[in-house]
């Protein structure tokens, strides 16, 4: 009944004929050395990985920068290129864009379009951009990722999905059919404070194993992951800190840097600080670290961005606008903003 016996027509059998003239020819080339055999498939991540993740974030402070927005909450596309000319003369190693501290969630498409695209023209490839795509759905992940792609964007970052609390083999599902679709380098973000659920070193480990899946944001507070993780994951994948407060110590212990908040408003200065963490120079490190550690603190008096929105406020660089459910800072802490910018050798306007 299957045919598999039946007669095969001319034109096939000489298709045969020649497809294994064909082998028996690179046969005879390989054994006579006139063709090399592609590279052997190993287990674990591929060679040139590392390109991905360089592509992706560098090694320092990565700004998490604020959507800059008008007293009437409409974003400021001018005012965001100012702000994205200034990071890139300060030194900041990257930047990541629409993630909490962009109030992503609030931005319609068309409005993470024009952030996105004014964003890249301004850097015109002189940093990387990561642009955070993360929410419950991994379609709708998937979705965000190939936008923010067309638009130009280096990478994505990628939260864990937020209340659901997904299991470990779910997230291993989740973040594998985004790396597979999505188009871009996926940076994993990791901050269970937030979301619920905690993404274990073994399940980041087995992801890393995935060429698209280039780095992590460990936000957990806990500095015996970073050398856990540099184990199991190598030196060719990206262990970022999302924790200004400890991002010192987390580079000291061999991480690759901070998605920095405080860089919003010291760029400079951390990029400085976590390059002398990187390069051994402990002193010089705690030096500015000291000098940083009231913004650190006090930039989270409130929910992130407020504080930072409040501080670049009060330096000039950008308007009043926080969109809701957020609001502008309590007056009352307006002094300790200004306190931590003074501290850190940061002029606030009219001061």
């Amino acid at each position: 009944g299957t045919g598999a016996n039946r007669p095969r027509p001319r034109a096939e059998r000489a298709e045969i004929m020649a497809r294994g003239a064909l082998l028996v020819l690179c046969g005879l080339q390989l054994a006579l050395g006139l063709l090399t055999p592609g590279p052997t498939r190993t287990r674990g991540r591929p060679a040139g990985a590392s390109l991905n993740m360089a592509a992706a974030l560098r090694p320092g402070s990565n700004v998490a920068l604020v959507t800059p927005m008008t007293e009437t909450n409409e974003v400021d596309v001018p005012a965001l290129r100012r702000l994205v000319q200034w990071h890139v003369d300060e030194g900041s190693d990257g930047l990541v864009i629409l993630g909490t501290t962009g109030e992503a969630s609030t931005l319609s498409m068309d409005e993470r379009a024009a952030v996105i695209e004014a964003t890249v023209e301004v850097v015109d490839g002189r940093v990387p951009v990561v642009v955070g795509t993360g929410t419950i759905e991994p379609g709708a992940v998937v979705s965000a990722c190939k936008h923010a792609k067309k638009h130009g964007a280096d990478a994505c970052l990628v939260v864990t999905p937020y209340y659901v609390k997904p299991p470990q083999r779910a997230l291993v599902e989740h973040f594998s059919t985004i790396a597979d679709e999505g188009g871009l380098p996926v940076v994993l973000y990791n901050v269970p404070g937030r979301t619920g659920v905690d993404m274990t070193p073994a399940t980041i480990a087995q992801l890393a194993q995935h060429p698209n899946v280039v780095g992590v944001k460990d936000a957990t507070g806990d500095l015996s992951r970073v050398r856990e993780l540099r184990d199991l994951c190598g030196e060719d994948f990206g262990v970022f800190s999302g924790e200004d407060d400890s991002g010192m110590e987390f580079v000291s212990l061999g991480g690759d840097g901070v998605i920095s908040v405080t860089a919003n408003v010291a760029p400079r200065k951390m990029h400085a600080m976590l390059a002398a963490a990187r390069d051994g120079r402990a002193a010089e490190a705690e030096e500015l670290n000291a000098q940083l550690d009231l913004l650190h603190r006090n930039l989270f008096l409130e929910s992130n961005p407020i504080p930072a929105k409040a501080a670049l406020r009060l330096m000039g660089r950008i308007g009043g606008g926080i969109r809701p459910p957020l609001c502008a800072l309590d007056p009352a802490l307006e002094p300790q903003i200004a306190q931590a910018l003074a501290a850190a050798g940061v002029e606030v306007v009219g001061a």
